[in-house]
């Protein structure tokens, strides 16, 4: 075969294809999760925290994403989940105080697969730097960002994990302005970068739409009748009209598996009021 093609015109185009081939086979494909957990909320009833997170932290063991972009993760619930998931660290800080008090956009990663670089959080605000509440969202609203290198090939990716405002229309517009302008500022080497988070926003609302010229929404394909579409699912059984308002955005990827992931309870209850995003890819 090889004697064959050296005889022919093509030979070199060949040669190339086949050595893009093994390299991209020779890849260990990253897994790479974004989940709003639903924070610990003691007049949940049968869908509190203590109740359903067993089932989200077996299922972290068992499917071992690389990464995991979480929302609405109090100081109580990262405890839990950090002493469960040993093979895993996090960053991220609290939004009211910087520290520890309210909601967590952690990143969770795996280190025996990436090591952190750097990370940061700031405010989706008008004073991205201070804790604060931009426009007219109704609580303090953040972005979580890292840097991470892929201990299996030494290649760097950024990971931005965010949560927008459930009420501010305003703020949401800005919210990815910001984002936008954070990552043009930090990413001069145009290093691969996953965005996840609840964005609170259909597919058709202009935000989404402006990322998705900058990103690769990697589901923007997903039939509204697939009975998977929505990742929004408020505890019930059955959602009437579903909206996928969580999402992973890619840029310098090359997307191998997507969907939306449904984790239920031992007791058949959702393990959260939102269903994961489910990305396997692979550096271009």
């Amino acid at each position: 075969m090889y004697f064959f093609l050296k005889q022919n015109k093509i030979f070199p185009y060949c040669f190339f294809l086949l050595l893009f081939f093994q390299l991209i086979s020779g890849q260990k494909k990253i897994r790479a999760l974004s989940y709003n957990i639903r924070y610990e909320n003691f007049d949940d009833g049968k869908n509190q925290w203590d109740l359903r997170k067993e089932a989200l932290i077996n299922y972290l063991k068992d499917k071992s994403p690389g990464i995991v972009g979480m929302q609405e993760v109090l100081y109580s619930q990262l405890l839990d989940l950090n002493l469960s998931l040993s093979e895993y660290s996090f960053v991220g800080i609290g939004r009211e105080d910087g520290k520890k008090k309210g909601e967590f956009c952690p990143i969770f990663f795996n280190t025996y697969r990436f090591e952190l670089i750097e990370s940061e959080t700031f405010w989706l605000s008008e004073t991205p730097e201070k804790i604060s509440v931009g426009w007219d969202a109704a609580l303090e609203r953040i972005c979580t960002y890292a840097r991470f290198k892929d201990l299996e090939n030494n290649r760097e990716l950024w990971i931005f994990n965010t949560h927008f405002d459930h009420i501010g229309v305003k703020a949401r517009s800005k919210s990815v302005k910001i984002i936008l302008k954070k990552i043009r500022k930090i990413n001069k080497e145009k290093i691969p970068i996953l965005l996840t988070g609840d964005f609170n926003l259909t597919p058709e609302k202009k935000p989404i739409k402006m990322l998705q010229g900058f990103f690769q929404d990697i589901l923007a394909d997903l039939n509204i009748k697939d009975p998977k579409y929505g990742t929004f699912n408020g505890f019930k059984t059955l959602v009437d009209h579903p909206q996928r308002i969580d999402y992973i955005f890619q840029k310098g990827f090359k997307v191998l598996k997507a969907e939306h992931i449904w984790i239920k309870t031992p007791e058949g209850l959702w393990a959260s009021d939102h269903h994961p995003v489910y990305l396997e890819c692979l550096f271009k």
